[in-house]
């Protein structure tokens, strides 16, 4: 294969020299930045470092939501979730695969089994080629039934790793292959390469991967290459066992999970390394764009609960965002961005005109270095933290062009309590809770309650003093530049979903109800 361009590239280097001609988005389901190489040295993610080393870094990229289906509008159609419809689907929005299409760009989107990102809430539009990989999940009992209860899959994984590994060791292979690829990976890797093997333009090419999501089932050899190599599968067992069954998670359990989330990180990465063989088999390495992010990230009790409840702090919205594309070495930029750049971003390497709905701006000056390249912000160091930031006295540019100036803007919804079920899917499941963050402050308002909270990262990064109780001159100012922010939003979000409630009123007819299958998937994920 080869890929013949007939889109004016826009990523020409400055010298130019390079162009690109295709451009791959991987997007990692609850990868926290801290849970790669590039964010915190003590990870193992090789691949994902390699594309850092030779690309560019975002060292306070954010999510704008705590979930997924909180945080794609951002990702693939570049606007906050509930802005178009009032729910949390793409069907009204320009998606960036859309826009790409219909500039002549071949598009191709596979999802290793996300419920939250299927044609139920218009993901599929403007792809050539989408694949959910929700039916293969739930079309059968057995596959079902594992997929929800990981304390089975878990003693599966352990009576049978001795056979398995003998037997690898017998053929000369390597134990990467979880006994069951319930997360889809190997679906989505083979699909990803077939699409890229058949495809002679210029192409955009997703990839959303599950296996960092709970429950954390890695293959054997990845927790021995996280861990001191003395433990194993049965941690799976005994991690999972104590969470399914609601028991106390003590340090050891903790513990545990950390290290089958790490195992889950090498896997991807891992899977993201046999991606790029895939586009050096066909010839389009060197002209092909990598982006790789998380959609959110993932809490070890850092506030109370595992996994990703709606709360807004930066273990759950601080995110990896790096970017390696050919010709281009952006080194680290430590300026806040929000994730709704990736479609413009992605549009304007690909010399595509970006819609005008989209609410992010391009990376594509920081990709070309016109940002400062600076060291890498400081890290905390383990995933029960999140990342730190740099400077306390840094203050925000004040640059209309600069894509980095404006807050980062996330929001969530919650019920009457954190864990409720299921997720909210409209704003009327429960309170609004929105945040800002700019380079070193975060500030999180519930629009519909009083509480409010205000956090310096640089001196506070896992976020446990909240400055809004008793602000002093200068946290006062900063509440006073962030609060306007935060009503904006909410002002936005609450017309956009009162026309759109007025709307159905209207049409008097009921949302589609989503198929048995769909939300077997969402059960599967923890998502009753």
């Amino acid at each position: 294969m080869t890929s013949d361009s007939t889109t004016a590239s826009a990523a020409d280097a400055p010298d130019g020299d390079a162009t690109v001609s295709n451009v791959v988005l991987v997007t990692v389901d609850s990868l926290r930045a801290d849970a790669v190489s590039p964010y915190d040295s003590e990870r193992r993610s090789p691949v994902i470092d390699d594309l850092a080393d030779g690309g560019t870094v975002f060292d306070r990229a954010f999510a704008t939501g705590n979930w997924t289906p909180f945080s794609f509008p951002s990702i693939l159609a570049s606007e906050p979730v509930f802005a178009r419809s009032g729910d949390i689907g793409v069907d009204e929005s320009d998606t960036l695969a859309e826009v790409l299409s219909e500039a002549g760009v071949a598009t191709g989107g596979f999802n290793a089994a996300n419920g939250f990102l299927t044609d139920h809430w218009g993901y599929p539009d403007g792809f050539d080629e989408f694949e959910p990989f929700v039916t293969s999940v739930g079309s059968s009992v057995y596959s079902r039934y594992l997929a929800a209860h990981p304390t089975v899959e878990a003693w599966i994984q352990l009576a049978t790793s001795p056979v398995r590994r003998l037997g690898s060791k017998l053929r000369g292979d390597s134990d990467d292959r979880p006994f069951l690829d319930a997360s889809r990976m190997f679906d989505v890797e083979d699909a990803a390469t077939a699409f890229v093997d058949d495809t002679d333009e210029p192409f955009f090419l997703w990839v959303h991967y599950m296996d960092t999501h709970t429950p954390y089932v890695p293959a054997p050899r990845y927790i021995r290459e996280v861990s001191d190599g003395i433990v194993g599968t049965h941690q799976m067992l005994h991690a999972h066992a104590r969470t399914s069954l609601g028991l106390e998670v003590g340090e050891r359990t903790l513990r545990e999970l950390r290290t089958l989330y790490q195992a889950t990180v090498r896997q991807v990465d891992a899977s993201v390394g046999r991606l790029l063989d895939s586009l050096d088999a066909a010839g389009v390495r060197d002209d092909t764009a990598v982006l790789l992010a998380g959609d959110h990230g993932e809490e070890f009790q850092e506030h109370g609960h595992l996994a990703h409840y709606p709360k807004l702090y930066d273990e759950l919205i601080h995110v990896p965002l790096v970017a390696d594309v050919p010709g281009l070495d952006g080194g680290r930029v430590d300026g806040h961005v929000g994730l709704d750049a990736v479609p413009p971003t992605v549009a304007d390497l690909l010399g595509v005109e970006a819609s005008e709905k989209w609410h992010g701006e391009s990376l594509l000056p920081a990709l070309r270095d016109d940002a400062e390249s600076t060291e890498s912000t400081d890290s905390t160091g383990s995933p029960d933290s999140a990342t730190g930031s740099a400077d306390e006295s840094a203050e925000p540019t004040d640059d209309p062009d600069d894509p980095t100036d404006d807050p980062v803007v996330s929001v969530t919804v919650r019920g009457e309590d954190v864990t409720q079920q299921p997720i909210p899917r409209s704003l009327s499941d429960g309170d609004l809770l929105v945040s800002a963050r700019d380079d070193d402050w975060t500030y999180i308002e519930n629009v519909d309650g009083d509480a409010v909270e205000l956090y310096h990262r640089p001196s506070d990064p896992t976020q446990q003093e909240n400055l809004a109780v008793d602000p002093g001159e200068r946290e006062r100012s900063v509440i006073d530049r962030l609060k306007p922010v935060i009503d904006d939003h909410a002002a936005l979000l609450r017309e956009r979903g009162a026309a759109a409630e007025a709307a159905a009123a209207e049409r008097d007819e009921d949302d589609e109800e989503v198929d048995e299958d769909l939300e077997a998937r969402l059960e599967a994920l923890g998502y009753k």
